[in-house]
Parts: structure tokens; sequence; C-alpha cells
């Protein structure tokens, strides 16, 4: 996958334009790929630089959304769950859940027999197990350190995990590329064009060079998350639409595994005000979330607040027996801004979870905007928004991504592949760890990667070769990309870890910089790890 350059958006009138690369403007421009139309993808920042990177890392159904009677929601979340454990195996598991039941909750018994009855039926084809409902003994032998004052009993259930949602991101990318989409990192959309009623493209500046020039396109839909609201505003949009965006705050904290944690998620009622919230094990931590705040604030420096991080420590110190968690505990919080439908008022827990796609027309023919949407569901909600697109541009062409692996599925099984990243290794050491990392980081590009190493001369190291893999295949341009998003080793080097400039010496060489340059990288990262508070910067 490579960059677009200016003159390549210029060459081209596209059927549409996408503005925005998180997951779902990603998977937007995949469908539209595969269906032979002409693709510009646009991304202000990076790819998965945006809200994709920090929700709660699951592929699930939605089972709190059953009691908001969002059935038709729950059964496309199961259904595109299922499809993604098949379509990219190697970034998408399953995941046990156990789900505590204690008197006074606000979801009794009853109420939670009743969703995982639905939950099953809503999902009769799936490849993973059944719920199997658990009286107290059950839950404290499952786990021991959990709270047992008041405990009547509970569920466990299974849904699924992307460790790394970025890769799903870059994956999808990757597809809409392969299949003649231009993707565009770096190029901020600054203003939407039109003649008259009718979207003919929009106004772009190349980040990197400074440089403003117009691309042209039939469609545009504008797929920015919870910056929907500003791309219309920015784009001179102002006068043919209503805001938009209600996005709510949800805050996520890292701490180190403890004696006795969870070996399956726990997902619980918090005592504060019975909001659900999850404990994952998660990269050999676990992963504690989230927050469900309205959001009304800078959407480009969101972190944790104290109170977030007091409030969700508060929570699982409150179930498990024996846990004293501090802020010193955390070795790392994120928050990011759900882009959920704007209303006025109510409980956050009552918006919708559903997407909406937004047409602007009759004031702007061409023009989309796509509100909401789950990581869960981000084909489904392709595919739909293609299918308008097909309908808007006259043309008969049906999606083809239901049942089409990411680029990266291996052919066989995960242990097939680790089977052959073994035997195909006679002049270069891979350990078992490099292994499983690679493996789940990259599914079958990770025999690329070693073949490259092997094959090279003898001075480029399997490190050398990950890091120009990222960068010729993956357009990473800064060390942020790279140890964020590409690499996925960001959120275990945090600031001090010496791993940090040597990854960035290694990205130069590749890149060209200079020792300014370099250190300047080094600089930027530093800061912008600023927001994954409390851990020092």
């Amino acid at each position: 996958m490579k960059r677009a350059t200016v003159a390549d958006l210029l060459a081209t009138r596209f059927d549409v334009i996408v503005i925005g690369g998180g997951i779902n403007g990603a998977a937007i421009a995949r469908d539209a790929a595969m269906r032979g139309m002409t693709v510009a993808l646009l991304e202000r920042d990076d790819l998965a630089s945006g809200t994709s990177a920090w929700s709660s890392r699951l592929i699930h159904g939605g089972l709190r959304y059953l009691e908001h009677g969002e059935i038709g929601l729950v059964r496309e979340s199961l259904l595109e769950r299922e499809r993604l454990l098949h379509n990219a195996p190697h970034l998408v598991t399953p995941l046990p859940t156990l789900l505590p039941v204690y008197r006074g909750a606000r979801r009794g018994p009853r109420v939670i027999r009743a969703g995982m009855i639905a939950y099953d039926a809503l999902s009769l084809h799936k490849s993973m197990p059944r719920h199997h409902l658990l009286g107290r003994e059950a839950v404290l032998e499952e786990i021991p350190d959990l709270n047992a004052d008041g405990l009547r009993g509970g569920a466990r259930y299974f849904d699924a995990q992307a460790t790394w949602p970025e890769r799903l991101v870059i994956e999808n990318a990757e597809s809409a590329w392969r299949h003649g989409a231009l993707v565009g990192t770096r190029y901020a959309v600054i203003a939407i064009t039109a003649d008259g009623a009718v979207t003919t493209g929009v106004r772009v500046r190349d980040q990197v060079s400074g440089e403003e020039f117009s691309v042209r396109g039939r469609i545009v839909i504008n797929v920015a998350g919870p910056w929907v609201d500003a791309v219309m505003l920015g784009g001179g949009t102002a006068g043919v639409r209503s805001r938009l965006i209600g996005g709510t705050k949800g805050s996520h904290l890292a701490v180190s595994r403890w004696a006795g944690a969870p070996g399956d998620a726990v997902y619980f009622e918090a005592k504060h005000d019975g909001r659900p919230i999850l404990v994952i094990p998660w990269h050999g931590m676990i992963l504690i979330g989230s927050t469900d705040l309205r959001f009304e604030s800078d959407l480009d420096d969101i972190s944790a607040t104290d109170d977030e991080i007091a409030y969700l420590l508060d929570e699982v110190n409150h179930l498990f027996r024996g846990r004293s968690l501090t802020p010193d505990d955390v070795r790392f919080s994120y928050a990011g801004v759900r882009p959920l439908p704007f209303t006025r008022g109510g409980s956050t827990a009552s918006i919708t979870r559903r997407h909406v796609i937004h047409e602007h027309a009759p004031q702007r023919r061409g023009l989309y905007s796509i509100v909401g949407g789950k990581l869960t569901t981000h084909r489904s909600l392709a595919e739909k928004t293609v299918n308008r697109v097909v309908v808007a541009l006259g043309r008969e062409a049906r999606s083809s991504t239901q049942a089409a692996p990411l680029p990266n599925a291996p052919d066989g099984t995960l242990p097939e592949l680790r089977s052959a990243m073994e035997a195909d290794q006679p002049t270069i050491r891979v350990s078992a760890e490099d292994r499983t990392r690679l493996i789940s980081v990259y599914g079958a590009a990770a025999l690329d990667i070693v073949r490259s190493a092997r094959d090279a001369p003898e001075s480029t190291s399997l490190h050398m070769a990950e890091v120009r893999h990222a960068v010729e295949s993956e357009i990473a341009l800064s060390l942020t990309d790279l140890l964020m998003r590409r690499m996925m080793t960001g959120f275990d080097w945090l600031s001090g870890d010496p791993r940090i400039e040597e990854a960035a010496e290694t990205m130069g060489a590749v890149l060209g910089w200079t020792p300014d340059e370099i250190q300047r990288q080094i600089a930027d990262h530093v800061h912008w790890t600023r927001r994954l508070r409390p851990h020092p910067a």
C-alpha cells in the first residue's frame, strides 16, 4: 500500500471520495473499490489515529443494547462478529466473559437470564459456545477474588476481542488499495466543493508540503467520526446541515495483571451508577473501561481525567476482594469520543448506538455524512452506505465483502502459520515470543517480514525488516505511526524506553532522516504519549 501523491489525486474524477481513515471510512472505501468504483480515501492524520484506536477493543453483539430494545442492532452485531471471526482470525478472537449478578442490582437474575437467551437466539449460527448460567459457588470458583458479598450467581458467555483494532483499519485500507482505491494520509479536507446544489469534490491541504489543491468527485462521504460536524463547518456547508454529532467520552485504564486476576473478561454493574463496566484481559494486562460522558471540548486533546480514573479504580477495587489499586498502578489510560447522534438531553446510555447514513440532499446532492457506527459493524455499515452510492450513481454492483477475508488473514490455521514460520527461517532466528507477536499484528504478512529479513543482507535484522514493511507497505510516515498503529509496541514502549530511540534510528535509516529529524520524531512521539496519562511523558 502506497500513499497517494498529489498528482495521483489530481488525475482522476473519483466516483467516491471518503473523508476519514478510521474503521468506517476504510471499510467504505474497501466496499466501494471492490465494486469497481474509483475511490479516494483521505485522512488528515494517520489511518486509525482517531476514535478507532480508543475503544474497549471488543467485537461484541451489544448485550446491553437489548434493554434499550435495539434488537436489530444486536442481531446485526452478532452476525458481523461471526463474519470477523472467519474473515480476520488473526485479529479477532473469542473472548469468554463472566457476568456476576449481585443482590440489589438493576439487572437481576431474571433479566440476565432473559438477556442471555435472547443473545443466543439472535446468533443461532455462531461458532462459539452458548451461555451457561452459574450459581454463586460456581462464579466464585471461576474467579475466587470476586467480592462475595451479595453475590447471587452469574452467567458465562462469549463475545470476541480485537486486540489491535488499529490493524483492522490498516487491513481494510490495504484491501481498498489492492482493489484500486487511492489512500492518502496527511491530507486534510478543508472544504467540500459544489456547483450550486451539486457536490463536485473537496479542497485538500497536504499536511506534509502545505500545498492546497482540489480533488474532483461525484460522491463525497464524510466519515470523520466525532469530527463530522467540524468537517461540515470548515467545509463551508454550515447552511445545509444542523448539528449531527453529540459524542460521548469513553475512558479506559490499563493496569498490570495482579495475582488472581481473571482470565476471562468480567462484565459487571457499577455500584456507583449502575453503568456496565468491563475488566478485560488484554495484551498481558488488564483493561478497565469505560466511562460514558457527554463531551463538548477539544476533540484533538482528549485524555482520561482524574475523576474518571478514580471512578474506574474504585469500581474495580470494590469488585475484587483485596484490591486497592491507585493511580500509581495505572500503566496508562486512553480516551476517545463516540460519534453518536446529537441529542439535547437524557441519559447517555439511552443514545442509540445505531449508525445513521445522513444524506444532505436536496441542499447538497451527492454528499453524505455517517453518524455513529461501531467497530463491530463496520463492514455492514459500509455495505449499506455503498448501496446508497450505487443507486445515486445509477450503477448495479453488489457488495462482495461478506465472505471476503482481510488481506493478511492466513490461508490455513494460525498454528499452521506458526509452523511455516518455524520451518522457513534457516538463516534467521525468530523467537517463539516474536512469532506470536508478529502473527497477532500482521497475520500472514508476518511470514513475508521474516522472509525479507532472511533474504536481505546480513546487516538487516528482523526489526529492520518490520520497520521497512511498515514504511514501504503500510504508509507509516512518523515514529508515532510506526509504534502506535503498525508495530503495536507503543503501549509497551512508553516515555524513556530506549527502544523508542532504536526504532526512530531504524526508521530514519529507511526514510533517510537526518539526526535532527530523528530527535524531532522522538520528541513528537513523547509529546503525543502525554495523552496516555498518568504515565509521565
